[in-house]
């Protein structure tokens, strides 16, 4: 549940954007949308999800984005009828436009060399069925392992990614049952600020996230937009108010369609 502040916030908020002439809706993918699955494939969006971004979209004046750490491909089939959803994919590295066009950005060379020895070491220390390997990054996760194995897996993977973590370019995540070795930019918070680099001060933004690498997200919004921890249990964070899934979420999107489908007037 929201504490007090948190609903003053959001509540002032929701009041601004039902007055905005247009909005911007950021979203991290897992955890939020989704539930975390064992299969990544089938990692479908909680029921009433789909609908409640449809009902988003179907206004003119709101933008919906996906902006995950998943390769921007993977998200498409999860999202079924949102076919022609904008997607921000590899923490950045991808944009797949609602029109069909995606734009990818290059990698440092060394830094394409160095993930790759990683990737080596990796399947030397026998860890080759818990490694994903993505543009920028390679990651190795833990979900659905027992607790032995879990703490196995994470030590073998941190001393792979320790020496290569300190490397110009390079720095190692942490997030939901996994660590990744990636590239330092761009990140979520590049996302953000290349959003709003683009947007005029007069729409309404916000962003919602789960775990560690949406930090960069939420410093990015610096008060010039609405940042949004959901997750089951609170923990420190840089954003406004904190929701839990899947009620909060649902919730959440509930007043941002109320709000965006309400006659933007003039002041």
């Amino acid at each position: 549940m929201q504490h007090s502040h948190g609903k003053k916030v959001l509540s002032r908020f929701m009041e601004n954007l039902a007055t905005a002439p247009s909005s911007i809706l950021l979203l991290d993918y897992d955890g939020i949308l989704a539930p975390f699955h064992v299969e990544r494939h089938l990692a479908y969006p909680y029921p009433g999800v789909v609908p409640a971004l449809k009902s988003i979209l179907g206004t003119v004046s709101a933008r919906v984005a996906i902006v995950t750490g998943r390769p921007a491909v993977e998200i498409g089939p999860l999202l079924g009828p949102l076919d022609r959803i904008e997607i921000w994919g590899s923490h950045g590295l991808e944009h797949l436009m609602a029109d069909g066009t995606c734009r990818k950005f290059p990698i440092d060379p060394k830094v394409s060399a160095l993930l790759s020895r990683a990737g080596t070491l990796l399947t030397k220390a026998g860890l080759t069925r818990t490694v994903e390997t993505k543009p920028g990054g390679i990651a190795v996760h833990w979900r659905g392992l027992l607790a032995d194995e879990c703490v196995a897996v994470r030590m073998h993977a941190q001393s792979v990614f320790a020496p290569f973590a300190d490397q110009p370019g390079l720095k190692q995540l942490a997030f939901e049952e996994g660590i990744e070795l990636r590239v330092e930019h761009p990140n979520k918070g590049d996302v953000v600020r290349s959003v709003l680099d683009a947007s005029d001060d007069t729409k309404q933004v916000a962003f919602l996230g789960d775990d560690l690498t949406d930090e960069d997200a939420f410093r990015a919004l610096n008060r010039r937009g609405l940042s949004v921890l959901v997750r089951p249990k609170y923990r420190e964070t840089q954003a406004d108010i904190w929701i839990e899934p899947l009620d909060g979420l649902l919730d959440f999107l509930r007043q941002w369609r109320d709000a965006v489908s309400r006659p933007y007037k003039l002041a």
